[in-house]
């Protein structure tokens, strides 16, 4: 693996390091930020995109009559190593940039690419992605929100759920069922949907750490034009596969505190009246994360070597999200009990509470972009080439699927 950027990548480096440090403010500089009202969050996201968008640093790699600039997978990667470093707010947008449009680029018609990608890119509008069910759990598949055709129009009945974002965005791409007389994976169908069409509903859900990101969306005999429609008429699950490889790769790594962080913890907390670092398990656990976070680091640098060779990436993302996110849950664990019962408060604790909000968050992480279980079963099946799971519902109509414990 050759991990050195090559001429003309160093020359990119060196323009997105300039950019950065002539615009915003790095990490190691930037004050905490606790409790941001959303309002302010999404002025200051709309702000930094704008600015992006008008310097030609969005969507680096999207092409350049949407908005892009049709930068080498290489660059892309080495824009977000760089802009990393700094205190930017691109959380709001991650979804929309990430798997809406790359979708809207792969199956959307001219005319819906020129109105909604551009706007994308300069950060006007924001994206969110409408998958999940409440009854359908890990399975996509087993949608039950309802698209019928009336006229030019289809109309939508149901509900999504876990809709990342939903509450401050424009619009979203819909994934419903347009056929249940066929197996569930050929009876799909995706849709662009307006966020604040008559009959959208958004309710948010109420998190363990007290934040709404999640939330509801209902659908009431929403109508949706058929050139809205992404893809064919029953081809949404092969549409919905492009999103969710974006979304993979987007979702990548959790962030949050890590073996330095907690180094830093046990260096101040106090475990049988002596330093934690001072304690054997401690230190223990600290390199076993440690070897971790390298293992990590140098996954993410063999997906960069290959896009740098002009290849494609393997399964590494999935390896990644299921490490990363498993691992910021124990090490949220873990530095709440070294600091023993004040483990239990948020406010007013060493690293800022840092630990206390990994440990609440992490869980969403082993969710979102592919359960723990879904990523090890494509793993399993698509790379190890071992026997797939029994699918009692692969060749049945949907509508003859025993649902809810009746048959």
């Amino acid at each position: 693996m050759d991990f050195s950027d090559t001429p003309q990548e160093a020359e990119f480096r060196n323009k997105a390091r300039a950019f950065l440090k002539a615009n915003a403010t790095p990490k190691s500089e930037a004050k905490l930020r606790k409790d941001e009202p959303e309002a302010d969050l999404i002025k200051r996201a709309k702000a930094w995109q704008k600015l992006k968008a008008d310097n030609g640093w969005a969507c680096l790699h999207w092409p350049k009559e949407y908005g892009g600039q049709g930068a080498t997978p290489m660059e892309l990667i080495i824009w977000g190593q760089e802009e990393a470093n700094y205190d930017v707010p691109i959380g709001p947008f991650a979804i929309g940039l990430g798997m809406c449009g790359p979708t809207v680029i792969a199956f959307a018609g001219e005319e819906q690419k020129k109105r909604y990608l551009p706007k994308m890119v300069t950060g006007e509008e924001i994206w969110c992605q409408l998958f999940s069910e409440p009854a359908g759990g890990s399975d996509v598949a087993n949608l039950r929100t309802r698209a019928v055709k009336d006229g030019d129009d289809w109309v939508i009945n149901g509900q999504k759920v876990w809709t990342s974002g939903a509450q401050f965005c424009d619009y979203g791409i819909l994934l419903v069922r347009t056929d249940p007389s066929v197996p569930k994976h050929k009876g799909l169908t995706m849709f662009i949907v307006d966020m604040k069409a008559p009959g959208v509903e958004v309710k948010p859900i109420k998190q363990a750490s007290g934040h709404s990101g999640f939330n509801e969306v209902y659908f009431t005999d929403v109508r949706i034009r058929d050139d809205h429609r992404l893809g064919g008429v029953g081809d949404g699950w092969k549409v919905s596969i492009v999103t969710l490889m974006n979304e993979r790769l987007a979702v990548g790594s959790a962030g949050g505190p890590d073996a330095g962080e907690l180094l830093a913890l046990a260096q101040n907390v106090e475990v049988d009246d002596a330093p934690a670092i001072q304690n054997q398990a401690v230190r223990d656990r600290i390199a076993s994360w440690y070897c971790e976070q390298s293992g990590l680091k140098f996954t993410k640098l063999r997906v960069q070597s290959a896009l740098s060779r002009g290849g494609t990436p393997g399964p590494e993302n999935s390896i990644t999200k299921i490490v990363s996110a498993n691992k910021l849950q124990g090490i949220g664990s873990f530095g709440m009990d070294l600091m023993d019962m004040g483990g239990i408060l948020v406010d007013e604790q060493p690293m800022d509470g840092q630990f206390q909000a990994a440990w609440m968050s992490a869980p969403g992480y082993r969710i979102a972009g592919g359960t723990d279980e879904i990523l090890r079963n494509i793993i399993a099946e698509r790379v190890l080439q071992l026997p797939g799971d029994i699918r009692v519902d692969k060749n049945v109509p949907f509508s003859e699927v025993p649902q809810g414990g009746k048959s």
